[in-house]
């Protein structure tokens, strides 16, 4: 599957959160990779995907966590 990535890691909230959400709108019926560097911007990735319905995995790859949209 083609993923469009949103490279997030370094950034702190709500940078991450907002450039999730952007990336949603432009590219809607897409799939996303989220690359996240902080568990914390994990979670609140997560919490965002789940309030707007978005089927997604998580994975810990490492010291970085990837989001996969589907």
């Amino acid at each position: 599957m083609d993923y469009i990535d949103v490279d997030v890691r370094g950034l702190s909230c709500p940078e991450p959160v907002m450039l999730t959400a952007a990336a949603l709108k432009k590219n809607p019926g897409k799939a996303l990779r989220i690359l996240a560097s902080e568990a914390h911007v994990r979670t609140n990735v997560e919490k965002l995907l789940k309030s707007k319905k978005v089927d997604f995995t998580s994975a810990e790859k490492g010291n970085e966590f990837e989001i996969l949209t589907k």
